[in-house]
């Protein structure tokens, strides 16, 4: 997937665009940007309104390319040090988010199938008693 970066662009904008390539994950913004393997502070979360013009350090337009097999460290790190873009990936758990504090080293597809498989029903197993008996 495409992300376009420009002073145009909201938050909210970037996080849709990497939400239907990933839906069980999602990006947050910070002003202040984490260590790896850290948390963010959510002291330092962004609205997801804002614009870019308003929240980066690093002011020139570019287009990033965002695979499956890119690790969560290395998106993180391309979004600070190309635009000066703090953020976080989050993945789904359930009916919560969780920072990929401990995982960051692991792929978006990786991540992305963890978020599903901690957030769909997975059907029992039907003891053999209960199957069909024709």
């Amino acid at each position: 997937m495409k992300i376009i970066i420009n002073d145009q662009q909201s938050i909210a904008q970037i996080r849709n665009s990497f939400n239907k390539a990933f839906p069980f994950l999602k990006l947050e913004f910070f002003s202040k940007r984490h260590e790896s393997g850290q948390a963010s502070s959510l002291h330092f979360l962004i609205r997801k309104d804002v614009m870019l013009k308003d929240c980066r350090t690093i002011h020139h337009s570019s287009e990033i390319s965002v695979t499956p097999d890119m690790k969560v460290n290395e998106l993180e790190q391309l979004l600070w040090a190309g635009f000066g873009l703090g953020v976080q990936v989050f993945r789904k758990s359930g009916k919560v988010w969780l920072e990929t504090t401990l995982t960051d080293t692991w792929t978006l597809a990786e991540q992305n199938a963890e978020g599903e498989s901690l957030s769909k029903g997975i059907e029992p197993d039907e003891p053999e008693y209960y199957q069909d008996r024709d």
